[in-house]
């Protein structure tokens, strides 16, 4: 029979250059995932509590307290005192770490494993109390494997109830809004919603600058240049800032719900949504900054800008706001925007402007117009407005939309929202209607948003008249040169029929033919 010799395994201290006399050096790891006040209770205790524990074995060091108030388990990429724990670990400092339960040091299985196997790597063991478990153990890996699938579920869980509970307060129509970066605004005692007037008229300053023509990237330049604070506090300003300004629903007072979702409860990645979740929107939830005419002129003028024809690869042209004329001047044969171009040199050179595709050979045969024969023009309308009022109020024009029919779609979106939440709140009951319910609200919402849009016009044209009313009863006298600023802020745009005759169209939605 072979004779067997058991070599013992060599003591720890002897393994990690020790004396064999020295102590283990342990440590604790805390962490309370929310940042309410009995949650806090909880975590000042486990300090203490662990503190005198590992203080009252005479065999171990105190090695500190790692403790992460108010973060999240699902990942480790947040919890700062995790992550300084794990490094002092890995320098060769710590021999044990004991933590309250698995789900108090990792919810994620992979993070738990590898954090597990890193330590074990170096001798270092983990004891979860609640479970009784030391990674050293030969059943540790084992358990931590089952335990640690375990809590990966029950954090899946309570990510889907928290869920849950955000899909119900939209339903009740209770907005959900980070205000720490949402300028203009801020939250009251009671949560709600609050105008904070100086933003508020940096936001107004935004919206007006855009309708007098001014583009995104030229507002964040001058926002910059006056040293306005943004939204998140600081001083750098972004188009795509304005632009999320200028297309934000919530300056009008009504909120759209659940633009974004969580894809994962790990990662917390949220996606657009586009259509993968139900979404919400809400009327009236709290005060505007913006009117809704105001808001919709905007899209409008947003969707005017974008659809300008050009005769680039795209079939569109980039909108420019770097002259008066950028953007306003259009071809009454083609329909092609004209461009700025410089004729002759010296004093004999002057500034025209010229059909896109009549320029690019396409078939088109429109002309020329020149840039100071434009501008006369417009100070001739103008100062025939100025001498006779009557003259503006017989070309303004304004039709109503009728609210009969806005009121009819309400109501019936109303009772199909209220199935629809029945629906969803009762699991029990067949759920087949569900389809044909949702599809019937989209066709109704379009319906309803399309007539909204029209009166939210009409109403803006109406507004601008009382302003070209105003302005031209405190004009005392015949405008005398061209002003880009009151060109912009009254005409929507420049037909040119011929190379002596243009339309101008306000913004009131009065049409004007002028010889040049």
């Amino acid at each position: 029979m072979a004779n067997v010799t058991v070599i013992p395994a060599k003591p720890r201290q002897e393994l990690q250059g020790l004396e064999a006399t020295a102590k283990l050096r342990v440590c604790a790891y805390c962490r309370v995932s929310t940042d309410n006040e009995e949650q806090l209770s909880s975590y000042e205790a486990q300090v203490s509590h662990y503190t005198d524990y590992i203080k009252r074995n005479p065999e171990w060091t105190f090695g500190g307290i790692f403790a992460d108030e108010g973060i999240s388990g699902t990942n480790t990429k947040k919890r700062v005192e995790f992550n300084r724990m794990i490094e002092e670990c890995m320098a060769g400092k710590i021999d044990m770490v004991i933590t309250k339960s698995i789900s108090r040091f990792a919810r994620n299985t992979l993070d738990t494993l590898q954090y597990v196997r890193q330590l074990k790597e170096k001798g270092i063991a983990i004891f979860f109390e609640k479970e009784n478990v030391n990674t050293l153990d030969s059943k540790g890996e084992f358990l931590i494997t089952l335990l640690g699938s375990l809590a990966q579920e029950e954090s899946s869980n309570i990510s889907q109830i928290t869920r849950m509970g955000i899909a119900y307060r939209f339903q009740e129509g209770k907005v959900i809004v980070n205000h720490n970066r949402f300028l203009g605004y801020t939250k009251d005692d009671n949560g709600e919603l609050i105008i904070v007037p100086e933003e508020a008229e940096v936001i107004r300053r935004i919206f007006r600058e855009f309708m007098v023509g001014k583009s995104p990237y030229k507002i964040a330049t001058n926002l910059q240049r006056d040293g306005i604070i943004t939204g998140s506090g600081g001083l750098r300003w972004y188009d795509s800032t304005v632009n999320k300004i200028l297309k934000n629903e919530k300056y009008m007072g009504e909120a759209l719900l659940q633009k974004t979702y969580t894809v994962d409860f790990l990662s917390k990645k949220r996606v657009k949504n586009n259509g993968h979740a139900a979404q919400y929107y809400v009327e009236d939830s709290h005060p505007p900054i913006i009117s809704k005419e105001e808001f919709v002129a905007v899209q409008l003028e947003f969707e005017r800008r974008a659809n300008m024809r050009g005769y680039s690869k795209t079939g569109k042209s980039k909108f420019t706001s770097n002259y008066a004329f950028s953007g306003k001047l259009f071809c009454g044969n083609c329909g092609s925007k004209f461009r700025r171009t410089k004729w002759g040199k010296g004093k004999n050179e002057q500034i025209v402007w010229i059909c896109i595709n009549h320029q690019m050979g396409g078939e088109c045969d429109m002309k020329t117009v020149k840039e100071k024969a434009v501008e006369q023009a417009f100070l001739r309308v103008m100062n025939r407005f100025i001498g006779s009022k009557d003259a503006f109020l017989s070309v303004a024009n304004g039709s109503e939309v009728g609210q009969s029919g806005i009121e009819d779609i309400n109501a019936r979106v109303a009772v199909l929202q209220q199935e629809l939440l029945n629906l969803a709140r009762n699991p029990e009951i067949d759920n087949q209607e569900y389809p044909t319910l949702a599809a019937e609200i989209e066709v109704l919402r379009k319906k309803q948003q399309g007539l909204k849009e029209t009166e939210a016009e009409r109403v803006w044209k109406d507004r601008k008249g009382e302003e070209f009313i105003a302005y031209l009863a405190a004009q005392g006298s015949l405008l005398d040169k061209f002003d880009d600023d009151l060109f912009w802020r009254l005409i929507e745009k420049v037909k040119v029929h011929s190379m002596v005759e243009v339309e101008f169209v306000f913004k009131t939605g009065a049409e004007v033919w002028e010889i040049m």
